[in-house]
């Protein structure tokens, strides 16, 4: 989908070297935990033909914010994944980009692009 390559990009290109001060910080410390979870709610949508739990938005919601949790909390044991450093707050960014995804997929994708739910 294009969206996971508008998300390689961002991280591709480095977009947040071009911000100064508050915004560099907070580009660095969150904008991967907003972004990598939409991408990952997407790349299950790409399943929906082959797996009809995965049809359900809340499904492919879950699975993802609960596998980035998981990273997260593995970091406070000191096993990295995905990252070197808990951080509380990841968690909340992990939900507000699984968040936007599910409302990108249901309100607005379903709504303007034809054909793009699986019917039977």
């Amino acid at each position: 989908m294009s969206i996971n390559l508008i998300i390689a990009s961002a991280h591709i290109f480095r977009l947040g070297s071009y911000l100064n001060g508050d915004l560099y910080i907070l580009y660095y410390s969150y904008a991967s935990d907003i972004l990598l979870p939409i991408g990952f709610y997407f790349l299950l949508c790409l399943n929906d033909v082959n797996f009809r739990l995965l049809r359900n938005w809340y499904v492919k919601a879950l699975i993802v914010f609960l596998l980035a949790t998981f990273t997260e909390i593995m970091q406070a044991f000191g096993i990295y994944m995905l990252g070197v450093t808990f951080d509380v707050i990841d968690i909340l960014m992990f939900g507000i980009g699984v968040l936007l995804a599910a409302i990108l997929d249901v309100q607005v994708f379903d709504r303007l692009i034809p054909g793009y739910k699986i019917t039977e």
